[in-house]
């Protein structure tokens, strides 16, 4: 939910500030498919049965760093990604020292997927907070009221990326001002 949060906002500040929505339209990206399947994949582990299948946190964990690669790859084309980049990377550093699960802290974990994980104490790609686990400070211990999930660093990063994205996007000239008529390839 944070994410659309990010996306409104961006978009919000960027019309307000005399962008235009036509400059979304001109965007292409490389690989968009790959992009959008790591998300699917990474929301599928956690909204199904595989959340139950022991290793499909492993799944998870490609899923992000095919999300971190794809945003490395459109640095020096997409300005603001640099911020999903750096966020992504502290969550796959926080997953990946926790055997593909993001520690979440206890007393956030009960509004998020309806206190299965503090029942449980690991769900698909999501572990309880303790002292087993590594990097806390790099976990899921946010809380954005009145938003019910818990977020990290990273995710924050993340959407103050998207949000950036967004804005400087809106705020592209055309050639006329400097730069390409024609779509862009990022």
């Amino acid at each position: 939910m944070l994410w659309f949060f990010a996306i409104g906002f961006g978009l919000l500040l960027g019309i307000a500030g005399g962008g235009t929505l036509s400059n979304l339209a001109r965007l292409k990206f490389r690989w968009p498919w790959l992009l959008v399947a790591a998300v699917v994949v990474r929301d599928v582990v956690i909204f199904s049965p595989l959340s139950r299948v022991e290793g499909a946190q492993y799944v998870y964990s490609v899923s992000l760093a095919l999300i971190v690669l794809w945003t490395i790859w459109h640095l020096k084309l997409l300005p603001g990604v640099w911020l999903v980049t750096a966020g992504g990377v502290l969550n796959l550093v926080v997953v990946v020292a926790n055997a593909g699960r993001m520690p979440v802290a206890p007393d956030l974990a009960l509004s998020q997927l309806g206190g299965a994980l503090n029942q449980r104490g690991h769900i698909g790609q999501y572990t309880l907070m303790g002292p087993d686990t590594h990097l806390n400070w790099l976990g899921d211990w946010v809380s954005l009221r009145p938003l019910p999930e818990a977020y990290s660093p990273g995710d924050l990063l993340i959407a103050i990326g998207i949000a950036l994205v967004i804005l400087v996007v809106l705020h592209r000239r055309r050639e006329s001002d400097g730069v390409t008529e024609k779509p862009e390839n990022v």
